[in-house]
């Protein structure tokens, strides 16, 4: 599995702004640090929209590039079962270091805005389509737990894809 110690790393100012850039408005909300979705759900008073759990996952065997799963934070499907729909074959958790290294972020911290630090092409991505067709915002964590930000669907995939990275949708059951 490859890792990009060289890469440099975002700091939330910095994606905002290279959001800003972009022409893509977003809502950048602070709040407590939240670790799980379960979390979450106490500081979500004043983000209407859809928001997400992220899963960064490795290979199960052998070299190969990693993946990042964006979720409806509410979805349950089994890993396996993800990465099946995705067409990845077995998958694990990754690791803290390797998360480090590809996106930049710690637990707790993941989010597709981690894709700032990762060479393109260097993570698999899928977006829930239930996340990809929701009507107003999609919330994140902007590289850090401490605060959520919100991003029409289709400016999110905009920004990924600006950066380089294909995004697969998966029709996942309910």
């Amino acid at each position: 599995m490859r890792s990009h110690p060289e890469a440099p790393v975002e700091t939330p100012e910095g994606l905002l702004a290279r959001l800003a850039a972009a022409g893509i408005e977003v809502r950048n909300v602070g709040h407590k640090a939240v670790f799980t979705v379960a979390e979450a759900e106490s500081v979500r008073g004043g983000m209407p929209g859809a928001h997400s759990k992220n899963l960064f996952l490795a290979p199960a065997k052998g070299d190969g590039p990693y993946a990042l799963a964006v979720l409806e934070a509410e979805r349950k499907v089994s890993v396996n079962a993800l990465a099946r729909a995705a067409g990845w074959g077995k998958v694990t958790m990754g690791s803290a270091e390797a998360l480090a290294a590809t996106l930049g972020v710690t637990p707790g911290s993941v989010t597709p805005f981690g894709l700032v630090n990762a060479p393109p092409g260097s993570v698999r991505v899928a977006l829930d389509a239930a996340l990809a067709e929701a009507p107003g915002l999609a919330w994140f964590h902007p590289l850090v737990n401490t605060a959520s930000t919100g991003i029409r669907p289709a400016d999110l995939l905009r920004f990924l894809e600006g950066l380089g990275h294909e995004v697969a949708i998966l029709k996942l059951e309910p």
